[in-house]
């Protein structure tokens, strides 16, 4: 993957003075550190669909599932120009093979989560998870790809997640893009086992036995149905029991070359991480030590062990 990884962003966030006020909400953490790996695809709902620099507040009136977009002191309604800009965006970003979207959060167009909805005739608001009615219409429309807002993206674990899935689903894309084949897949899967195993013990079972009996399927559901059983799974989140399971899992691929002293080492990191004395880099970090020193080439294969670049530090806090 020695491209950019292409992700959909709130062009706020990437420092663009587009929002309400005529300012940016530049995110140093989105456009330096991310932006090493992650080559950003701007979008504002608000200005594309005609609203001006700066503008009238707006916010989400009426029906929580369906809601629409005004003003929040005029009630202009930018609804239809909103959905009209939307769909045509939705089309030129399906071109683009995004992996993801960072969206800004709290916003009435962009906020993928706990959106305020306020009642036709005004007053406190009706609900408090709502969805901004751009990112609603994005995750109507690729209801797989990874998104995440800046807020969560400051807690460790949504954050280490959200790039994790970003992550799997381009080296999804690039086993499409090499021709999607039987064989393409399986190996795919037989990549990330662990990976998917530390997420759900279930899944990981369903997820077999689909690839194993998938031929009557045939591919083009197989693939369908597997991504989507993976997208689930993958959202799901890990925990230090999950992750000590799947590191005592991968311990016992070594138990004929481990020395004594090696494997008391390793289950006492372990045992530390899962009591959260250390990080989870530290036991991870001692196992690709034996992977290299022992020569095993199905696990230095496995994702799991290096789902994303260490400069990242992700698992640093996990």
């Amino acid at each position: 993957m020695s491209n950019f990884i292409k992700i959909g962003a709130s062009a706020c966030l990437l420092g663009e003075p587009v929002r309400w006020n005529g300012v940016g909400a530049l995110d140093k953490y989105i456009t330096e550190t991310l932006g090493n790996y992650f080559e950003f695809i701007p979008a504002c709902p608000e200005v594309g669909c005609g609203m001006p620099i700066p503008r009238e507040p707006v916010r989400l009136v009426g029906d929580p599932e369906n809601p629409r977009i005004v003003g929040r002191k005029s009630g202009e309604d930018w609804s239809s120009r909103m959905r009209a800009w939307g769909k045509q965006t939705l089309d030129d970003l399906e071109k683009q093979n995004l992996c993801g979207f960072i969206f800004k959060a709290k916003s009435p167009s962009s906020g993928p989560f706990r959106i305020k909805v306020y009642p036709e005739e005004g007053g406190q608001p009706v609900s408090y998870s709502g969805v901004g009615f751009f990112a609603r219409m994005f995750m109507d429309r690729f209801p797989l790809l990874p998104i995440e807002d800046d807020g969560r993206l400051h807690d460790p674990r949504l954050r280490e997640n959200f790039i994790e899935r970003v992550f799997v689903f381009r080296r999804w894309r690039d086993m499409l893009t090499d021709g999607p084949t039987m064989g393409g897949l399986v190996d795919f899967h037989t990549r990330h086992k662990m990976l998917i195993r530390s997420h759900d013990v279930q899944s990981y079972r369903e997820l077999g036995k689909l690839v194993a009996e998938g031929k009557r399927l045939g591919l083009p559901a197989l693939l369908d149905k597997y991504l989507t059983v993976l997208t689930r799974t993958l959202t799901l989140k890990t925990t230090p029991k999950k992750h000590a399971d799947v590191l005592q899992h991968i311990m016992g691929h070594f138990k004929k070359q481990l020395s004594g002293d090696e494997k008391l080492e390793l289950l006492e990191i372990i045992a530390n991480y899962k009591d959260g004395l250390v990080p989870l880099i530290v036991p991870v970090t001692l196992l690709n030590h034996f992977v290299r020193k022992y020569g095993n080439e199905y696990l230095a294969a496995q994702h799991y062990l290096n789902p994303h670049p260490l400069e990242l530090k992700l698992r640093n806090h996990a």
